[in-house]
């Protein structure tokens, strides 16, 4: 294993001191270094909490800031953060209007969310992303797997509680858009985790995962290395006629890498995932390309698509100014 730390015990410490330095003038760091959140609080808006195991970044951290997340509750490497940090970020950052968690669809964010929500001496909802269309289970999920889609219900739900969106609105908007939104990921190599010290996962050298989740977790199946351009071609089918995306539609086009490839291959495979879809009559409206929600150092990407309509398009041109996010 390399990697440029001092020691796996003090990873992520050092690692939100640095995000918290490097981003003094948007974020500060909450005691303990339990939370992240905004340097500038707005308590008269509905604010939005998430969190998840660290690892995937700039998911949730380096979203926090104006149109997008109030607080960001960082677990250790591919652990869900705890009851009493998602409490203390959410009490810290509380108003009138309520508090929106927004949770990714594995088993220790859910339940660690709603123990919070339990305890929680404010008013809370919930709104849970469950976009992975390459399995329906898996080791860690109930069910269908949270991943990239995620960055795009906290971006557009974000907008809308700066815009005065009450609580009630902000649910039926975050779960309207989870619904139109879906992903899938391929892995050419696997993630090593710091405490770990080796792969998580073992792929040969003319082997690739198809439908890999964001912390290494198998997914459809174990296949040839092949070209980009049938990888997209297999990720972009099964995206596109899981969301029943009919000719005409609009679209939000998401390539993400996880951590571990360049940025001229993430654009090769935007421009191969945009050809697929305007094959099928689907305009790409918005596009995003780059390294969002990681798995540490895994080579590959996933595509994200999610169908727009003129309100949730507004919404994702509104401003936004975080760590890694702004326009």
């Amino acid at each position: 294993m390399k990697k440029l730390i001092n020691s796996v015990e003090t990873v992520l410490q050092e690692s939100l001191d640095g995000l918290a330095a490097a981003h003094a003038d948007i974020v500060a760091l909450g005691p303990e270094r339990k939370f992240v959140h905004r340097r500038e609080l707005n308590r008269n808006k509905v604010a939005l909490v998430s969190g998840g195991g660290s690892g995937h970044e700039p998911l949730h951290a380096g979203f926090v800031g104006y149109g997008m997340l109030d607080a960001a509750c960082p677990g250790q490497v591919f652990t869900s953060p705890t009851p009493d940090q998602i409490v203390e970020a959410a009490q810290a950052i509380a108003g009138d209007a309520g508090v929106l968690f927004i949770v990714k669809n594995y088993a220790g964010d859910r339940m660690n969310f709603e123990m919070a929500a339990e305890i929680a001496e404010c008013r809370t909802a919930t709104v849970i992303t469950d976009d992975d269309v390459a399995v329906e289970s898996s080791t860690h999920s109930i069910g269908r797997r949270g991943v990239a889609g995620t960055l795009i219900v906290e971006k557009i739900v974000g907008a809308a509680a700066e815009k005065g969106a009450d609580l009630a609105a902000c649910v039926a908007l975050g779960e309207r858009v989870n619904a139109r939104t879906r992903s899938m990921g391929v892995a050419l190599t696997s993630c090593t985790v710091p405490a770990a010290g080796t792969p998580t996962f073992t792929l040969g050298e003319d082997e690739m995962e198809m439908g890999v989740g964001i912390h290494g977790e198998p997914g459809r199946r174990r296949v040839k290395r092949a070209e980009a351009d049938a990888i997209a071609a297999e990720m972009i089918t099964a995206i596109a006629d899981d969301l029943a995306a009919r000719a005409g539609s609009q679209a939000l086009l998401l390539v993400n890498g996880f951590g571990g490839t360049p940025t001229i291959e993430l654009y090769l495979m935007y421009n191969a995932a945009r050809r697929m879809l305007e094959g099928r009559g689907v305009r790409i409206a918005r596009s995003l390309v780059g390294s969002y929600v990681t798995s540490l150092d895994m080579a590959g990407c996933s595509i994200t698509v999610s169908l727009l309509d003129a309100e949730t398009a507004a919404l994702w041109d509104h401003p936004v100014h975080t760590a890694a996010l702004r326009w």
